[in-house]
Protein backbone atom coordinates (compact mmCIF):
# COMPACT_ATOMS: atom_id res chain seq x y z
CA UNK A 1 0.00 0.00 0.00
CA UNK A 2 1.55 3.28 -1.12
CA UNK A 3 1.49 6.19 1.31
CA UNK A 4 0.68 9.70 0.09
CA UNK A 5 2.90 12.72 0.74
CA UNK A 6 1.00 16.04 0.78
CA UNK A 7 2.57 19.51 1.09
CA UNK A 8 0.53 22.42 2.48
CA UNK A 9 1.47 26.01 1.60
CA UNK A 10 -0.05 28.46 4.09
CA UNK A 11 0.91 31.98 3.07
CA UNK A 12 0.01 35.62 2.84
CA UNK A 13 -1.24 36.74 -0.58
CA UNK A 14 -0.64 39.93 -2.51
CA UNK A 15 -4.02 41.56 -3.05
CA UNK A 16 -5.17 41.33 -6.68
CA UNK A 17 -1.60 40.88 -7.90
CA UNK A 18 -1.20 37.63 -9.85
CA UNK A 19 2.39 38.34 -10.95
CA UNK A 20 3.59 38.86 -7.38
CA UNK A 21 1.67 35.84 -6.05
CA UNK A 22 2.97 33.45 -8.69
CA UNK A 23 6.55 34.59 -8.09
CA UNK A 24 6.16 34.22 -4.32
CA UNK A 25 4.55 30.79 -4.57
CA UNK A 26 7.19 29.60 -7.00
CA UNK A 27 9.82 30.40 -4.36
CA UNK A 28 7.86 28.50 -1.71
CA UNK A 29 7.43 25.45 -3.93
CA UNK A 30 11.19 25.52 -4.52
CA UNK A 31 11.64 25.25 -0.72
CA UNK A 32 10.16 21.74 -0.67
CA UNK A 33 13.19 19.62 0.12
CA UNK A 34 11.89 16.08 -0.26
CA UNK A 35 9.72 14.47 -2.89
CA UNK A 36 6.00 15.06 -2.46
CA UNK A 37 2.93 13.79 -4.28
CA UNK A 38 0.57 16.78 -3.96
CA UNK A 39 1.16 20.50 -3.33
CA UNK A 40 -1.92 22.34 -2.02
CA UNK A 41 -2.31 26.11 -2.45
CA UNK A 42 -5.02 28.36 -0.91
CA UNK A 43 -8.27 29.45 -2.54
CA UNK A 44 -7.80 32.12 -5.26
CA UNK A 45 -4.06 31.89 -4.71
CA UNK A 46 -3.22 34.30 -7.53
CA UNK A 47 -5.44 37.20 -6.39
CA UNK A 48 -6.84 36.71 -2.91
CA UNK A 49 -10.61 36.31 -2.42
CA UNK A 50 -11.58 39.17 -4.70
CA UNK A 51 -14.82 40.08 -6.46
CA UNK A 52 -12.85 42.00 -9.10
CA UNK A 53 -13.59 39.56 -11.91
CA UNK A 54 -11.74 41.71 -14.44
CA UNK A 55 -8.73 39.73 -13.18
CA UNK A 56 -10.23 36.43 -14.33
CA UNK A 57 -8.20 34.54 -16.93
CA UNK A 58 -9.35 32.06 -19.56
CA UNK A 59 -8.08 28.54 -19.25
CA UNK A 60 -4.64 27.88 -20.75
CA UNK A 61 -3.31 31.35 -20.00
CA UNK A 62 -0.74 32.63 -17.48
CA UNK A 63 -1.79 30.97 -14.20
CA UNK A 64 -2.80 27.71 -15.86
CA UNK A 65 0.56 27.51 -17.66
CA UNK A 66 2.36 28.38 -14.42
CA UNK A 67 0.62 25.49 -12.66
CA UNK A 68 1.61 23.14 -15.45
CA UNK A 69 5.23 24.28 -15.18
CA UNK A 70 5.32 23.95 -11.38
CA UNK A 71 3.77 20.48 -11.48
CA UNK A 72 6.28 19.31 -14.05
CA UNK A 73 9.26 20.78 -12.22
CA UNK A 74 8.25 19.40 -8.82
CA UNK A 75 6.96 16.08 -10.22
CA UNK A 76 3.86 16.55 -8.07
CA UNK A 77 0.23 17.52 -8.46
CA UNK A 78 -0.32 21.25 -7.86
CA UNK A 79 -3.87 22.09 -6.75
CA UNK A 80 -5.58 25.35 -5.83
CA UNK A 81 -8.36 27.64 -7.05
CA UNK A 82 -8.24 30.66 -9.36
CA UNK A 83 -10.63 33.01 -11.16
CA UNK A 84 -11.47 31.54 -14.58
CA UNK A 85 -13.59 33.16 -17.30
CA UNK A 86 -15.60 31.16 -19.82
CA UNK A 87 -17.65 33.29 -22.22
CA UNK A 88 -19.88 35.47 -19.99
CA UNK A 89 -19.34 33.44 -16.83
CA UNK A 90 -16.62 33.56 -14.19
CA UNK A 91 -15.90 30.58 -11.93
CA UNK A 92 -13.96 30.10 -8.70
CA UNK A 93 -12.28 27.07 -10.23
CA UNK A 94 -10.12 24.45 -8.61
CA UNK A 95 -7.43 23.21 -10.98
CA UNK A 96 -5.83 19.82 -10.30
CA UNK A 97 -2.65 19.90 -12.38
CA UNK A 98 -0.62 16.71 -12.76
CA UNK A 99 3.10 16.53 -13.62
CA UNK A 100 2.36 15.09 -17.07
CA UNK A 101 0.19 18.12 -17.95
CA UNK A 102 -3.11 16.33 -17.57
CA UNK A 103 -5.58 18.21 -15.39
CA UNK A 104 -9.05 18.15 -13.84
CA UNK A 105 -11.27 21.00 -12.66
CA UNK A 106 -13.92 21.62 -10.04
CA UNK A 107 -16.05 24.79 -9.91
CA UNK A 108 -17.00 25.93 -6.40
CA UNK A 109 -20.55 24.78 -5.73
CA UNK A 110 -21.43 26.94 -2.71
CA UNK A 111 -20.77 30.62 -3.34
CA UNK A 112 -20.27 32.79 -0.26
CA UNK A 113 -23.25 35.14 -0.41
CA UNK A 114 -22.15 37.11 2.68
CA UNK A 115 -19.22 38.28 0.54
CA UNK A 116 -21.43 38.65 -2.58
CA UNK A 117 -19.57 35.87 -4.35
CA UNK A 118 -22.87 34.65 -5.80
CA UNK A 119 -23.29 38.00 -7.61
CA UNK A 120 -19.97 37.72 -9.43
CA UNK A 121 -19.36 34.01 -9.99
CA UNK A 122 -21.31 31.09 -11.35
CA UNK A 123 -21.60 28.04 -9.12
CA UNK A 124 -20.48 24.58 -10.14
CA UNK A 125 -22.80 21.61 -10.50
CA UNK A 126 -20.53 18.57 -10.40
CA UNK A 127 -18.21 17.19 -7.72
CA UNK A 128 -14.76 15.97 -8.65
CA UNK A 129 -13.06 12.81 -7.41
CA UNK A 130 -9.56 12.15 -8.76
CA UNK A 131 -7.50 8.98 -8.53
CA UNK A 132 -3.81 9.61 -7.87
CA UNK A 133 -1.15 7.07 -6.92
CA UNK A 134 -3.71 4.57 -5.66
CA UNK A 135 -5.69 7.16 -3.67
CA UNK A 136 -9.11 8.66 -4.38
CA UNK A 137 -9.21 12.38 -3.62
CA UNK A 138 -12.08 14.89 -3.49
CA UNK A 139 -11.02 18.57 -3.73
CA UNK A 140 -13.48 21.25 -2.57
CA UNK A 141 -13.38 24.99 -1.89
CA UNK A 142 -13.84 27.02 1.32
CA UNK A 143 -17.59 27.63 1.91
CA UNK A 144 -18.28 24.07 0.65
CA UNK A 145 -17.02 22.98 4.09
CA UNK A 146 -20.30 24.09 5.68
CA UNK A 147 -22.42 21.73 3.57
CA UNK A 148 -21.93 18.09 4.61
CA UNK A 149 -24.29 16.58 2.04
CA UNK A 150 -22.10 17.85 -0.82
CA UNK A 151 -18.98 16.29 0.69
CA UNK A 152 -20.62 13.06 1.89
CA UNK A 153 -18.41 10.05 1.26
CA UNK A 154 -20.97 7.66 -0.20
CA UNK A 155 -19.68 4.07 -0.51
CA UNK A 156 -16.15 5.19 0.31
CA UNK A 157 -15.87 7.14 -2.92
CA UNK A 158 -12.72 8.89 -1.70
CA UNK A 159 -9.88 8.55 0.81
CA UNK A 160 -8.83 12.21 1.11
CA UNK A 161 -10.95 15.34 1.27
CA UNK A 162 -9.15 18.62 0.46
CA UNK A 163 -10.46 22.12 1.21
CA UNK A 164 -8.63 25.21 -0.06
CA UNK A 165 -9.79 28.42 1.57
CA UNK A 166 -9.69 32.12 2.34
CA UNK A 167 -11.44 31.65 5.71
CA UNK A 168 -11.27 34.72 8.04
CA UNK A 169 -9.93 34.49 11.58
CA UNK A 170 -13.28 35.71 12.97
CA UNK A 171 -14.76 32.33 11.97
CA UNK A 172 -11.75 30.19 12.88
CA UNK A 173 -13.73 28.08 15.37
CA UNK A 174 -16.23 26.85 12.74
CA UNK A 175 -13.36 26.16 10.34
CA UNK A 176 -11.53 23.99 12.85
CA UNK A 177 -14.71 22.29 14.09
CA UNK A 178 -16.05 21.47 10.64
CA UNK A 179 -12.76 20.02 9.43
CA UNK A 180 -12.90 17.59 12.37
CA UNK A 181 -16.55 16.76 11.65
CA UNK A 182 -15.93 16.09 7.95
CA UNK A 183 -13.07 13.70 8.84
CA UNK A 184 -15.11 11.72 11.38
CA UNK A 185 -18.35 11.46 9.44
CA UNK A 186 -16.62 10.50 6.18
CA UNK A 187 -13.91 8.24 7.68
CA UNK A 188 -11.45 10.10 5.53
CA UNK A 189 -8.26 12.09 5.80
CA UNK A 190 -9.10 15.80 5.62
CA UNK A 191 -6.72 18.53 4.51
CA UNK A 192 -7.58 22.21 4.92
CA UNK A 193 -5.27 24.87 3.47
CA UNK A 194 -6.05 28.46 4.40
CA UNK A 195 -4.16 31.73 4.00
CA UNK A 196 -2.72 34.11 6.63
CA UNK A 197 -2.35 37.90 6.84
CA UNK A 198 -4.77 40.64 5.75
CA UNK A 199 -6.52 41.07 2.41
CA UNK A 200 -7.66 44.16 0.53
CA UNK A 201 -10.95 44.19 2.44
CA UNK A 202 -9.03 44.45 5.75
CA UNK A 203 -10.05 40.93 6.76
CA UNK A 204 -7.55 39.01 8.90
CA UNK A 205 -6.75 35.35 8.28
CA UNK A 206 -5.16 33.10 10.90
CA UNK A 207 -4.49 30.12 8.64
CA UNK A 208 -5.20 27.15 10.89
CA UNK A 209 -4.30 24.91 7.99
CA UNK A 210 -4.52 21.31 9.08
CA UNK A 211 -4.28 17.64 8.26
CA UNK A 212 -6.63 15.30 10.14
CA UNK A 213 -6.96 11.56 10.05
CA UNK A 214 -10.13 9.49 9.67
CA UNK A 215 -10.79 9.71 13.44
CA UNK A 216 -10.72 13.50 13.34
CA UNK A 217 -7.34 13.60 15.08
CA UNK A 218 -4.82 16.27 14.09
CA UNK A 219 -1.71 15.08 12.29
CA UNK A 220 -0.64 18.69 11.74
CA UNK A 221 -1.92 22.24 12.20
CA UNK A 222 -0.41 25.72 12.20
CA UNK A 223 -1.84 29.12 13.16
CA UNK A 224 -0.76 32.59 11.97
CA UNK A 225 2.62 31.65 10.48
CA UNK A 226 3.51 31.12 6.84
CA UNK A 227 4.50 27.48 6.40
CA UNK A 228 5.52 24.93 3.79
CA UNK A 229 4.74 21.62 5.49
CA UNK A 230 4.71 18.06 4.18
CA UNK A 231 2.61 15.36 5.88
CA UNK A 232 2.55 11.64 5.12
CA UNK A 233 -0.80 9.86 4.89
CA UNK A 234 -0.85 6.11 5.58
CA UNK A 235 -2.94 3.92 3.27
CA UNK A 236 -2.56 0.97 5.63
CA UNK A 237 -3.94 2.97 8.58
CA UNK A 238 -7.09 4.15 6.80
CA UNK A 239 -7.72 0.72 5.26
CA UNK A 240 -7.41 -1.02 8.61
CA UNK A 241 -9.63 1.51 10.36
CA UNK A 242 -12.40 1.22 7.79
CA UNK A 243 -12.22 -2.58 8.02
CA UNK A 244 -12.42 -2.64 11.82
CA UNK A 245 -15.07 0.11 12.05
CA UNK A 246 -17.20 -0.09 8.86
CA UNK A 247 -19.70 2.64 9.74
CA UNK A 248 -20.11 3.40 6.04
CA UNK A 249 -22.15 0.19 5.68
CA UNK A 250 -24.92 1.78 7.77
CA UNK A 251 -24.94 5.13 5.97
CA UNK A 252 -28.16 6.59 4.59
CA UNK A 253 -28.61 6.25 0.85
CA UNK A 254 -29.46 9.40 -1.12
CA UNK A 255 -28.95 11.12 -4.47
CA UNK A 256 -28.05 14.80 -4.95
CA UNK A 257 -30.22 16.37 -7.65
Amino acid sequence: MQNLSVTLIQTELYWENPIANLAMLEEKIAQIENETDIIVLPEMFSTGFSMNTSLAEPMNLTTFKWMRQQAAQSNAVVVGSVMIREAENVFNRMIWMQPDGQYHTYDKRHLFRMGNEHLHYRGGEKRLIVEWKGWKICPLICYDLRFPVWSRNVAQAYDVLIYVANWPEARAYPWKSLLVARAIENQSYVIGVNRVGKDGNDLTFSGDSAVLNFRGEYLFTETQKEIVQTVLLSKEDITNFRTLFPAHLDADSFIIT
